[in-house]
């Protein structure tokens, strides 16, 4: 199984295929109940605000997540702009991460995020809510593996927030 990850901010084919599944990543994101995205869907107005961000936004990355030539999920790496009170700034942030679920529990997940934490070199913040225990179980295997468990993680807001250094290198 070949996983891989592709820049899709120029590409009206990519950008479509993710605006047709977004819908199936909101409704699983309404099933954990944390209030804050049943306002979102299919038939929202505010999509078109989304995409047109996600995609002419030079702080942002959108990507697409392939195996082999199919796609089969998406991320948006995005780069902050203002750190909150008292931190430093994270170099990215992973804002969006979906693999559909047929997908799932097979490592294109884990291999996609690799992908993406080797692409991206620096200073990454990922955070979960505590609603999602499986976003929160699925980040805390990745990074244990590919930060070899040099992460920090704090819980604030019920959210959980992990943040570690990527690239390759030697050491890692």
């Amino acid at each position: 199984m070949i996983v891989s990850i592709r820049d899709c901010r120029n590409s009206k084919k990519d950008r479509q295929w993710i605006q047709d599944i977004y819908g199936e990543y909101m409704d699983a994101l309404s099933d954990l109940n944390t209030g804050l995205f049943s306002v979102l869907g299919a038939d929202s107005p505010r999509e078109d605000e989304i995409f047109a961000n996600w995609f002419a936004n030079d702080q942002s990355h959108p990507l697409l997540i392939l195996k082999g030539s199919d796609p089969v999920g998406f991320a948006l790496v995005s780069r902050p702009r203002i750190p909150a009170a008292g931190e430093t700034s994270a170099n990215y942030n992973m804002s969006e991460f979906f693999v559909r679920k047929a997908y799932r529990r097979v490592g294109i997940g884990r291999d996609a995020a690799t992908l993406i934490f080797d692409r991206f070199a620096g200073e990454w913040e990922i955070v979960e809510y505590q609603r999602n225990p499986g976003a929160v179980a699925f980040w805390r295997r990745v990074l244990t593996v590919y930060s070899k468990g040099r992460f920090t993680e704090r819980s604030r807001h019920g959210e959980i927030r992990q943040r570690f250094s990527s690239g390759l290198s030697p050491t890692r």
